[in-house]
């Protein structure tokens, strides 16, 4: 059971290693962003596609994350999270 914990371990300590810590803008929204975003994937895809979306596609994005990935997110939150998205990393 040590060996286990020791490898997990070493295996989570590795799994980030390299990756840089990304920081989004601190506007209101961004911890919700970052809670429910960060939740399955790395927050350097909201950088990525900010030159490509704007608020429509954000809008279809999350929509994407909520109803063909199952993010667990509200209507209210899903609001929240879609304006800072467009408001900060919008084209």
């Amino acid at each position: 059971m040590r060996t286990l914990i020791l490898l997990l371990s070493f295996f989570a300590a590795t799994a980030t290693a390299g990756e840089n810590q990304i920081f989004l803008k601190d506007r209101p929204g961004k911890n919700l962003v970052v809670a429910q975003c960060a939740m399955c994937h790395s927050l350097d895809y909201i950088n990525l596609h900010a030159t490509i979306l704007d608020r429509g596609g954000w809008e279809k994005t999350v929509g994407k994350m909520i109803n063909i990935m199952g993010a667990p997110i509200n209507d209210a939150d899903k609001q929240v999270i879609i304006n800072y998205l467009a408001q900060n990393y919008g084209k």
